[in-house]
């Protein structure tokens, strides 16, 4: 389900209007999140630690109305839920882009999202299915490197407002905390860096729930 944003209420207009008209409207931060507890939990519970944080994304992105906001022609959508496509590896070490649908259920999500894991897995070349909306977030994870900036292959001619979003390695400090840099890059017109930090106070949130 989708609404139309009032544009002519939006105390955004004005920036919206500006920063739509950018060849790269998009604008990025990288930040780490603490995630000691969540992989204890994780590993406590006997589940996937890249589902667990991904579900955790996936409902701090839901929390934050902005980033479920989508621009269609000259109009701002607000969707009722965002899924994830994410990039799932197979072991030739090609990827594939996923549909992993948000549920707030994690034991839902994880069922939804092993079957979709296998599918790719079992599938080649990288569009292995139809994308009918763009109530998405882009979703990648790099456990190979500890980054502290990261860019993205855009093509400025094709229409896209989808929020992309990056995790790294997951280091472990001398005390035993753990931590993993996250990579956020949405759409200017959409959003300011406030609500860049809402998205990264609520993942912290849910991440040491």
């Amino acid at each position: 389900m989708k609404t139309l944003l009032d544009l002519n209420t939006w105390a955004r207009k004005e920036h919206f209007e500006f920063f739509k008209q950018f060849e790269e409207p998009f604008f990025g931060v990288v930040a780490p999140i603490d995630c000691t507890k969540a992989y204890k939990t994780a590993k406590e519970k006997g589940v996937s630690f890249f589902l667990y944080y991904l579900h955790k994304t996936l409902s701090a992105v839901n929390a934050v109305e902005s980033f479920r906001y989508r621009i269609e022609n000259d109009s701002v959508t607000v969707f009722d839920r965002i899924d994830a496509s994410a990039t799932l590896t197979r072991e030739d070490n090609t990827f594939g882009f996923s549909l992993v649908p948000f549920h707030e259920d994690f034991e839902v999500f994880q069922a939804t999202a092993v079957e979709e894991i296998e599918r790719i897995r079992n599938t080649k070349g990288l569009f292995t299915r139809s994308f009918e909306a763009d109530n998405l977030i882009h979703f990648s994870a790099l456990p190979w490197v500890n980054f502290t900036s990261l860019s993205h292959a855009r093509g400025f001619t094709i229409p896209d407002s989808c929020p992309k979003i990056s995790v790294g390695k997951m280091t472990t400090a001398e005390d035993g905390t753990r931590s993993m840099s996250v990579s956020v890059h949405v759409h200017h017109g959409l959003m300011d860096g406030y609500h860049v930090g809402l998205f990264f106070t609520k993942l912290q949130e849910f991440m040491d729930a």
